[in-house]
């Protein structure tokens, strides 16, 4: 089954493109050269987006793969396909990966067994950070100024081959 998705490398040293490129290659198994462009809400560094169509699993793949760089701070989406719900991987610099499942309109939703824990994990004080945890805001937040940075920025279309 095959699906498609959206990579946005938010932001990377330019040292670290190349390995990018890399992975995101070794995952999709076709070549890939991304166009890079200066990310204004980081100085110094870059960001690239890029559109892919591979099997079900690829967006999981391509956010294990560039999370090796722990500096890059960039987002995966995966569309939803037959039986399966769409997901959105989040990565930052010291916050690390997040991953929520993601309904049509891009809404996270959270299972029943997700809130269950949420409530019974601790002081009903704490309910609104837990909710607020599993949500992603914290990764939205500091994701934000460079989503706003890349609007216009030029995009790759990628297609898996075989």
């Amino acid at each position: 089954m095959s699906t498609r998705g959206v990579v946005h490398v938010h932001s990377s040293p330019t040292a670290v493109c190349p390995h990018v490129e890399w992975a995101v290659s070794g995952v999709l198994g076709t070549r890939v050269t991304l166009q890079w462009s200066a990310q204004p809400a980081v100085p110094g560094q870059l960001r690239a987006e890029f559109s892919w169509t591979g099997p079900v699993g690829s967006g999981g793949a391509l956010a294990g793969a560039l999370r090796a760089w722990p500096m890059l701070r960039f987002e995966v989406t995966e569309e939803p396909s037959s039986g399966v719900d769409g997901q959105r991987f989040c990565h930052v610099p010291g916050l690390g990966l997040w991953t929520g499942r993601m309904s049509a309109n891009g809404d996270v939703l959270l299972g029943e067994d997700q809130l269950r824990t949420i409530v019974a994990d601790g002081p009903a004080a704490k309910l609104a950070a837990r909710i607020s945890d599993a949500l992603g805001e914290a990764w939205d937040a500091e994701l934000e100024a460079c989503r706003f940075a890349g609007d216009g920025a030029p995009v790759t279309w990628l297609h898996q081959v075989g």
